[in-house]
């Protein structure tokens, strides 16, 4: 799955830090991190009475991300789940039965694997496989990175129709009738399980799976949530910090999961109409209510030149930032609404 914006989560962590003691009456602030959930860095922040208060909320939370974790999981099994991996490993084989979020998700991949003309496309796992190997190998041995072969990425490309992925919810089933298929969900799944996590737990909370940053409502006494984003350029710096409180901040960048080869770096962002990583941007970031839709968008909009992405985000409730590789900066009109600095 795919593991972006950790920049942004560091930077929401460091204002984190940055908050004024609270009073030592009433709600007092707390945060809890968790390690184990989608290969990141979840942390949980908000208010309580109490620390024990907090945990409990904190807890539940996580325990609704680690049935998401290992549903959605495409590369371990779990003792009586069926997850997507089940499903890839059934491909050509046999329809599977799976639990409803993972028919949900899928429907939600589907529609955005529509709206945007195939730039998401979570049945390019088989591509995104080729890159993932080449990447860990690189990243474990330097000195002997290699690209992905070219006519295996070719061979893997006429692979990825999401209409061979049949979904029937009123069986509950998903079979990838197209044997050499493979299901990738990283492009939403991270986003999507926040956004079910943050409509169960109470409001007033800042959760970031691995930033992919919900808020459930302003903090104690209603102030909103200040969100710092990440200068690419300079993990030291923001590009901006802006306002939350209620909603969704998700960043696509190429700084995170990279590696290099003959002195160039290719990072984890790869489009399925070259079958390289793209070059648009260095990143792009989405806020909109609907941590699932900004992680989509955030993907796609990473995939397209500004006038294209900027149309596609006209079709929602939704804001982006765009930095580019000379440090120039575009913003969507409603961007500026929400800058704080």
């Amino acid at each position: 799955m795919k593991r972006r914006c950790l920049a942004l989560l560091i930077a929401v962590v460091m204002l984190f830090a940055g908050c004024a003691p609270v009073e030592a009456s009433g709600p007092k602030q707390y945060t809890a991190t968790f390690l184990s959930l989608f290969d990141t860095l979840t942390t949980v922040v908000g208010y309580a009475d109490s620390p024990e208060a907090f945990e409990t909320v904190a807890h539940a939370i996580r325990d609704d991300l680690q049935e998401y974790h290992q549903l959605f999981d495409i590369y371990h099994e779990y003792d009586g789940i069926n997850n997507l991996k089940t499903v890839n490993d059934a491909a050509g084989v046999a329809p599977v039965q799976v639990d409803e979020r993972i028919i949900r998700l899928l429907q939600d991949c589907k529609a955005i694997y529509d709206i945007t003309g195939g730039k998401v496309n979570a049945a390019m796992g088989s591509v995104l496989n080729l890159w993932h190997e080449a990447r860990s190998d690189g990243r474990d041995d330097p000195l002997n990175a290699y690209l992905p072969d070219a006519d295996a990425l070719i061979e893997a490309a006429a692979h990825m129709d999401f209409d061979k992925v049949e979904i029937d919810p009123e069986a509950g089933t998903v079979y990838i009738t197209d044997p050499a298929m493979r299901l990738d969900v990283g492009a939403i799944a991270k986003g999507w399980a926040a956004q079910r996590a943050a409509e169960a737990a109470p409001a007033g909370l800042l959760i970031s799976v691995g930033g992919n940053v919900c808020a459930t409502g302003p903090k104690e006494g209603g102030a909103p949530w200040v969100i710092g984003i990440q200068n690419p350029a300079d993990p030291e710096q923001y590009l901006h910090t802006i306002y939350l409180s209620s909603g969704s901040v998700v960043t696509s960048g190429d700084y995170q999961r990279t590696y290099w080869v003959d002195g160039k770096s290719y990072h984890h962002i790869v489009d399925p109409d070259t079958l390289y990583p793209a070059t648009y941007w260095r990143s792009v970031t989405i806020v909109c209510p609907d941590s699932g839709l900004a992680d989509a968008l955030s993907t796609a909009l990473f995939l397209l030149p500004q006038d294209a992405g900027q149309a596609l985000l006209a079709q929602y409730d939704a804001e982006a930032l765009w930095a580019a590789a000379d440090g120039s900066l575009y913003y969507s009109p409603g961007f500026y609404k929400i800058i704080r600095t």
